[in-house]
């Protein structure tokens, strides 16, 4: 199994509950040290062998010269965990351009580049399961998330898409729309730390997440939405979305 963005938060759990489960997980990152660390532990845990790969998804020749070296080294991966992103909380007309296509790069365009190949091989042998973290803000987009939101509204209609085309090779793909957890993903969205504080009531904890996941594995899940109540406002905001404009822009407008 890869996971990408495994050094931290919802990455690094699900690597320690897939590897609770004996599976043989395959680690990418930024942070090599981190990377070691959590191998190590997945090692204790599985018994059996963990790998881990430098990686920045920001560049696509390393994506594509690290993916080639994993299949070499590992051979056949029955399951891809695009784990990896990040976000900025910041007004639209005020997010520079190249934060834009960093962003896009990240979480859209490099889950698209690994997910290509790797489901090429997964065609090949029959079987397989796609699991894409993407983000509640992909079904209801509010203020000072616009860019990532456009980057989790692409997630999810990629995903919806690959289930489709990918259905009749027994490959599943799953959809992981979640709310705010706690995890370093808000020292970078919100350096000032105040959003989670405003939100602690429906903020999750990485490692029930990562549980969910994995529990998930191999099976046909269409897709896994947490926190429940901002997943029926989801549902409210597509009934009643003039409504669900007022609520977004009020309740859920703690940014």
């Amino acid at each position: 199994m890869l996971i990408t963005g495994a050094s931290s938060g919802l990455g690094e759990q699900i690597a320690y509950e897939a590897a609770k489960q004996g599976a043989s997980v395959i680690l990418t990152a930024r942070r090599s040290d981190r990377l070691h660390i959590v191998a190590g532990r997945c090692r204790e845990l599985s018994g059996t062998e963990a790998w881990c790969y430098q990686l920045d998804l920001g560049n696509p020749e390393q994506v594509a010269r690290v993916l080639d070296t994993i299949i070499k080294d590992v051979g056949r991966i029955d399951v891809l965990v695009n784990n990896a992103g990040f976000g900025l909380f910041a007004e639209a007309v005020d997010t520079p351009d190249e934060v834009t296509e960093q962003m896009f790069r990240v979480n859209v365009v490099s889950l698209i580049q690994i997910t290509r190949q790797l489901a090429a091989e997964m065609k090949n042998a029959g079987s397989g399961h796609v699991i894409n973290i993407a983000s509640q803000a992909g079904k209801i987009a509010t203020p000072k998330s616009a860019v990532y939101a456009a980057t989790k509204f692409a997630v999810r209609g990629y995903s919806n898409a690959l289930r489709l085309e990918l259905k009749p090779f027994g490959i599943n793909v799953t959809c992981v729309n979640i709310g705010p957890m706690h995890t370093d993903f808000f020292n970078h969205a919100d350096p000032g730390g105040s959003y989670l504080t405003r939100i602690e009531r429906w903020v999750l904890d990485p490692k029930a997440v990562a549980k969910k996941v994995v529990d998930c594995m191999l099976t046909d899940r269409r897709e896994i939405n947490l926190p429940r109540m901002m997943e029926i406002g989801a549902r409210l905001y597509v009934l009643f979305p003039r409504i669900g404009d007022y609520i977004t822009s009020t309740l859920f407008n703690r940014k």
